[in-house]
């Protein structure tokens, strides 16, 4: 059965402007959902099995962070199956999206979504985070699943040679507990907390937005 109806609403649901024709989109989250399903049968790439579960957990919970962030060079940090980055790529083909992975598993599947889609706007690097230099500007630093802010911060603060006071670091959250916000030190501070509503999802999701003093 065709997840192409519900994969529409949902996208329309989210009321977000997309840079693509939403049926277009739908057809590529649609493929994109079927190779993790495939994929996730031999290298468990997500605890989530039934795509319809997944394209409101990981997809649109992926998609609802695009009025928060901006382009057009964004880092996916910890991205895993390809989240956030994936969903961000085929929403704003006009991006430059950098996928970090150094599980060597996850980033050969990244790879293959990569051929499959035709994602010529995604650059995958399957190495730790520490090890990563990028030349250029990097506008949006964002994680889903990676760490706790501390640690998010001191792994990604070089991660590119030029500094830029509007740049971003996202951290996804469910919920992000005081204790953890405190581990956002100088030259970082916390510019904001945004509640999002992700349709279909009955639990919490936050985006921690942080910036840096130059």
């Amino acid at each position: 059965m065709s997840l192409l109806p519900q994969i529409e609403q949902s996208l329309q649901a989210l009321d977000i402007h997309f840079d693509v024709a939403i049926g277009q989109l739908a057809q590529r989250i649609e493929q994109y959902l079927l190779l993790i399903e495939k994929w996730n049968k031999i290298h468990n790439l997500t605890a989530i099995r039934d795509p319809r579960a997944m394209l409101t957990q990981h997809v649109l919970d992926s998609l609802a962070v695009l009025p928060h962030i901006h382009g057009p060079h964004i880092v996916d940090v910890g991205t895993g199956a390809g989240l956030p980055g994936i969903p961000i790529a085929l929403a704003r083909p006009d991006w430059q999206i950098t996928l970090v992975e150094s599980n060597q598993k996850k980033a050969v599947f990244l790879q293959q979504v990569k051929i499959e889609l035709a994602l010529h706007n995604v650059e995958i690097m399957a190495r730790r985070i520490e090890d990563v230099r990028l030349t250029g500007t990097v506008d949006t630093i964002i994680t889903r699943a990676f760490s706790e802010l501390g640690k998010f911060m001191a792994l990604t603060r070089n991660l590119a040679a030029e500094h830029d006071a509007n740049r971003l670091w996202v951290a996804m959250k469910a919920d992000c507990a005081d204790s953890e916000l405190k581990q956002i030190v100088d030259p970082f501070y916390l510019e904001k907390i945004i509640s999002l509503t992700v349709p279909g999802l009955d639990a919490a999701r936050q985006l921690v937005i942080i910036k840096q003093r130059i």
